[in-house]
C-alpha cells in the first residue's frame, strides 16, 4: 500500500460490533477508542498507561476496543494474540490483556505461560489454540490492512484514524474533538480525499465562469488586469494581477510538477524500464495525435500555433474522475494514468520551453544560466538546506522571466536541483530519538523546566529533518499548496468567460480543432501507441485492466484544462481567440470526462459479468 493509498484509508474499515470485538464500556458511549495492538510491542505497552488514563478520565463517555495486529515477523506475538483469543468470557480476556500487556519490558514463553495456565489452555506444558481463535486474529489482521494500519499502535477514534501524539492531553483533546482538532480532522480529511483537488479547481472553475456572465463581469475582468507592481529608484516592474497569477504564482504548480517528475523518474512509475514503458508510450501517442489532429484541421494561419493546446492532460481533473470511479477503475489503471500524465506534463513543458518563448535576451539567458550552475553547484556540494535554493530560485524566475523565456520554466529547473538523500537509517535515528526523549523525561519534574532544553530540540529537529530528503519535504510542503491554493487562483484567473454566440459563430474551426484534439486524439492516441508498444515487445499490459478500460483512462486524459489553458494564453494573443480556446476547453474536457466514465463504467460491468459466467460454469 503506497502512502498516497494509506493517507486516503484514514477510516475504519469495519465498525465495531460489541459481540465480536473485545469492547470496554456502553454501547451508547459518544466516543469510540479502537487500537490495533501487538503485545511483543514496547509501544503498546506505554500507549497502555496513557489508554488507562483517558479511561480513568473520561468515564462512561468512552467505549474502548482492542483489536490484535501482530508485529509482522514475530512469532510470539502472533502466539500471544492467538493465547488471549481462548478465552471464554471478557472478563478472562482483559485479565490476560492486562497481564500480558504489564508484566515485562520484552514479552517472554513464562509470560505465555502464565497466561495459558489461567485461561486452562495450557495441556501438558503445551499450548493448544483451536482455530476459531486463530481466525479471530486473522480477521483482526486484515481488517488492520484495509484500514491502513502501517504500525502498532495504531488508533481510530469514532472511525477516524488518530495521527497524533499519544499523550494523555493530546488524546483527550481528538476524543473530546475541541474546535480546533475539528477543524484540523476535517481540513485533513478533505486533503486525503482523492477527488478534493479536481473538486476545488471545477467549483473554481464554476465561480469564475458565473461571475463572468454576471453583471459583476466587467468589474471582475478588470480586477485581473488591474496593474500591480513596484518601483526602486527609477526603475519599476509591473504586471496584471492575470499575469502574476500566470507568470509567478504558477511556478509554484511547475515546481510541484517537477519535483513529481524527479521523483518518479528516480523512485516511481517511471523508475523502471518495465512499469515506464507502457504509460511513456501511451502519453507521446496522446500528444502525437491531438497535435497532428488540430493542424489537419486548421493547417495554416494564426490559429495554427494553437496545436500545443489539445496536447495536454490535466492531472488534477483526470485522478479525480477516476478515483470517483472507486473499484471500477483499478487501482493499476490509476497508476497508469497519473505516470502517463507525468510524461505529459515533461511534454507540455518542453513544448511552452521551445515553441512558446519569444523575444528571447541573451544577457538575462546568461544570468539565467550561471544561477542554474549556481544551483547545480550547491547540489554536488551536498547542500541540503533548502533556504539557499529558494532564495536562488526566486532571482532565477527573474531572470528566465527577462529573458523572454515562460518564468514557469524557473520552476521546473529549482526542482531539477533541489537534491535528494540516501534513505534514513530508521533505527539509529529511532535509537537516538529515544535517548534524548528519555533524558528529558528525567527532568520533567524540575523548576523553570516547561518543555525540552534548546539542544534536545535542536537534535530532534535534526532527526526530523533527515526523514524526508529535500525534495521530499519541499515536495510534501508545496503539492497542497499548489493543488488547493494556485490551481483554484489560476481557474479564477482564466476560466471567466463570457459566453457568447458571436465569438463561437466566428471560432468554429477552432474550436473544433481543440474539441477534437482532446476528445478523439488523446484516446487514440493512448490505444494506438500501446497497442504498437505491445505488439513491438517494448511494453507489456497488466492483466488487471482490459484494452476498453485503458481507452477510457486514455478519454479522461482529454480533459485538458489547466495545461491546455495555459498553453492556449500564450498561443492565442487575441482577446477573442483565446475566449473561444477556453470555451473549447471547456467542451471538450466535459466530453472526455463523459466518455471516460461511461467507458470505465461499462467495461468494469462486462468484466463483472463474466466473471459471474465463469463462476457459474465451474
Amino acid at each position: 500500500m503506497s502512502d498516497a493509498e494509506l493517507d486516503a484509508t484514514a477510516r475504519l474499515d469495519r465498525p465495531v460490533d460489541d459481540h465480536d470485538d473485545h469492547v470496554l464500556g456502553a454501547a451508547n458511549a459518544p466516543i469510540t477508542l479502537v487500537e490495533y495492538g501487538s503485545y511483543d510491542c514496547p509501544h503498546c505497552r506505554a500507549a497502555n498507561e496513557r489508554i488507562a488514563e483517558v479511561r480513568t478520565q473520561l468515564g462512561s463517555r468512552l467505549r474502548y476496543v482492542f483489536r490484535h495486529r501482530p508485529i509482522p515477523g514475530s512469532a510470539i506475538a502472533r502466539r500471544a494474540a492467538e493465547l488471549v483469543e481462548t478465552a471464554r468470557t471478557p472478563e478472562q480476556f482483559w485479565d490476560a490483556h492486562v497481564t500480558l500487556m504489564t508484566r515485562s519490558e520484552t514479552l517472554t514463553d513464562d509470560d505465555l505461560r502464565v497466561v495459558a495456565e489461567r485461561l486452562g489452555a495450557a495441556h501438558d506444558g503445551a499450548l493448544h489454540v483451536p482455530q476459531i481463535a486463530k481466525a479471530r486474529v486473522d480477521r483482526d489482521i486484515a481488517s488492520a490492512q484495509a484500514s491502513g494500519v502501517r504500525y502498532t499502535p495504531t488508533f481510530f477514534i469514532n472511525g477516524h484514524r488518530y495521527d497524533g501524539a499519544w499523550d494523555e492531553s493530546s488524546f483527550t483533546d481528538a476524543m473530546l474533538g475541541t474546535l480546533g482538532y475539528r477543524v484540523r480532522r476535517a481540513a485533513l480529511d478533505f486533503a486525503r480525499w482523492a477527488p478534493a483537488a479536481g473538486l476545488l479547481l471545477l467549483l473554481a472553475t464554476v465561480l469564475a465562469l458565473a461571475i463572468a456572465n454576471s453583471a459583476l463581469g466587467d468589474d471582475f475582468e478588470a480586477f485581473w488586469q488591474t496593474p500591480f507592481g513596484f518601483t526602486v529608484g527609477d526603475s519599476s516592474f509591473a504586471m496584471s494581477i492575470r499575469d502574476w497569477v500566470n507568470d509567478a504564482v504558477l511556478s509554484v504548480f511547475f515546481l510541484v510538477v517537477g519535483l513529481e517528475i524527479k521523483r518518479e523518474l528516480t523512485v516511481g512509475h517511471l523508475a523502471s524500464r518495465a512499469s515506464a514503458a507502457l504509460p511513456i508510450a501511451a502519453s507521446i501517442g496522446g500528444m502525437i495525435l491531438p497535435a497532428v489532429l488540430y493542424l489537419l484541421a486548421i493547417p495554416t494561419g494564426d490559429w495554427s500555433r494553437g496545436w500545443g493546446v489539445p496536447m495536454a492532460t490535466d492531472t488534477a481533473f483526470a485522478v479525480a474522475v477516476i478515483a470517483l470511479l472507486g473499484s471500477r477503475a483499478p487501482i493499476e489503471l490509476r497508476i497508469f494514468l497519473t505516470a502517463a500524465a507525468i510524461v505529459d506534463d515533461i511534454g507540455a513543458i518542453l513544448v511552452v520551453a521551445l515553441f512558446y518563448s519569444t523575444d528571447l535576451q541573451p544577457l538575462f539567458l546568461s544570468a539565467a544560466a550561471l544561477l542554474t550552475a549556481l544551483l547545480v553547484l550547491l547540489n554536488r556540494s551536498g547542500v541540503y538546506w533548502v533556504s539557499p535554493y529558494l532564495a536562488i530560485g526566486a532571482v532565477l524566475w527573474a531572470a528566465v522571466h527577462a529573458a523572454g523565456l515562460h518564468a514557469s520554466l524557473a520552476g521546473v529547473i529549482l526542482a531539477a536541483c533541489i537534491p535528494t538523500r540516501p534513505p534514513p537509517d530508521y533505527k539509529t535515528l529511532a535509537m537516538q530519538a529515544d535517548s534524548i526523549l528519555t533524558e528529558e523525561a528525567r527532568h520533567r519534574g524540575e523548576q523553570l523546566r516547561f518543555g525540552p532544553s534548546g539542544p534536545a530540540l535542536r537534535a530532534l529537529d535534526a532527526i526530523h529533518d533527515r526523514l524526508l530528503s529535500p525534495a521530499d519535504r519541499l515536495l510534501r510542503n508545496a503539492a497542497p499548496r499548489s493543488s488547493f491554493v494556485v490551481l483554484p487562483l489560476f481557474a479564477l484567473a482564466n476560466a471567466g468567460v463570457a459566453l457568447s454566440g458571436d465569438v463561437v459563430a466566428r471560432h468554429e474551426g477552432l474550436m473544433l480543432a481543440i474539441v477534437l484534439g482532446l476528445v478523439v486524439g488523446k484516446p487514440a492516441g493512448f490505444v494506438l501507441f500501446s497497442a504498437a508498444a505491445v505488439r513491438i515487445g517494448l511494453a507489456a499490459k497488466p492483466s488487471a485492466y482490459t484494452w476498453r478500460q485503458l481507452a477510457g483512462a486514455g478519454a479522461l486524459a482529454g480533459i485538458g484544462f489547466t495545461m491546455s489553458l495555459f498553453i492556449a494564453g500564450e498561443a492565442y494573443p487575441a482577446a477573442s481567440d483565446f475566449t473561444a480556446a477556453k470555451i473549447a476547453v471547456f467542451t471538450a474536457s466535459g466530453l472526455s470526462a463523459a466518455i471516460g466514465t461511461l467507458l470505465l463504467w461499462r467495461a468494469s460491468a462486462d468484466v463483472e459479468e463474466k466473471e459471474r459466467v465463469a463462476v457459474g460454469a465451474s
